[in-house]
This record gives structure tokens, C-alpha cells and sequence, in this order.
């Protein structure tokens, strides 16, 4: 189990606290919900988690597979809804891997990427379009 302390500050910022190391990121709500966007907003935060995780599991893939994905990005696009109840509609997101492993090996990457924890926790409403590019 792992504690995230959040704390309100006032005018829609938050402050989380990552409690097995002390870390500590900020949250804004975004510009078109009232806030200033001076920071990621809580949904934002879910973009952010499905990309490190999809390239997470990739990697711990990878080292199974003995082979090597540093460089490689994840670029994630955040729809949200544009009629009440606010929520995110779709993440569109795009992966490339600078270096191009045999066919066998790039599946099961991808197989991977699509088994990602955030992935299979994230509602089945969400669209989540995955494209991948390689070398």
C-alpha cells in the first residue's frame, strides 16, 4: 500500500505528497474549469499516469525480453467531454520506440503497454486509441 497525502490550498490548488518519498507535485485547475492551468490538473494527472505506466510495464517487457527501449516517449492527448457530467472522453495516445526489435519481441512490447495497470483501471467509456511507431 503506498499513502498520498493531498492537501487543499485554496483558489483550486492542491498539493500531493507522495508518502514513501517525500515528493511532492501541485495541481491546478485548468483554465476552462475556472482555474489559472498553472499546473497539471487532476485529469491531466491521469494522462500522465497512463503514458509512465504504458512505457513502465514496456520497460520491465523490455528487460525481460533483454533489450533495450531507452528513449523511448509517450505523447498523450486528453479530450474531456463537452456536455455535463465533465469527465475525460478520450486519451489519445502515441508511443515510439527508437529502436525497432524484431516483430516477435515488438508485440509482445505492445501486448505490454495495453495491460498496464492505469490502462485496465481506467473506465471502459474512455476511448483510448493507442498508436505505436518504431525506430
Amino acid at each position: 500500500m503506498v499513502n498520498i497525502q493531498i492537501e487543499y490550498q485554496g483558489d483550486l490548488h492542491c498539493k500531493a505528497t507522495h508518502g514513501p518519498s517525500g515528493v511532492e507535485i501541485s495541481t491546478d485547475a485548468p483554465k476552462d474549469n475556472q482555474g489559472r492551468g498553472e499546473s497539471f490538473s487532476p485529469t491531466d494527472l491521469v494522462a500522465t499516469a497512463l503514458g509512465a505506466c504504458m512505457l513502465t510495464i514496456m520497460g520491465i517487457a523490455a528487460r525481460t525480453l533483454n533489450l533495450d527501449i531507452s528513449g523511448a516517449t509517450a505523447s498523450v492527448d486528453k479530450e474531456m467531454t463537452a456536455t455535463p457530467p465533465r469527465r475525460i472522453a478520450r486519451l489519445t495516445v502515441r508511443v515510439h520506440v527508437p529502436h525497432l526489435p524484431n516483430p516477435v519481441d515488438r508485440e509482445k512490447l505492445e501486448r505490454a503497454a495495453h495491460a498496464c495497470p492505469v490502462h485496465k483501471s481506467l473506465h471502459p467509456d474512455i476511448q483510448i486509441p493507442i498508436e505505436f511507431t518504431w525506430g
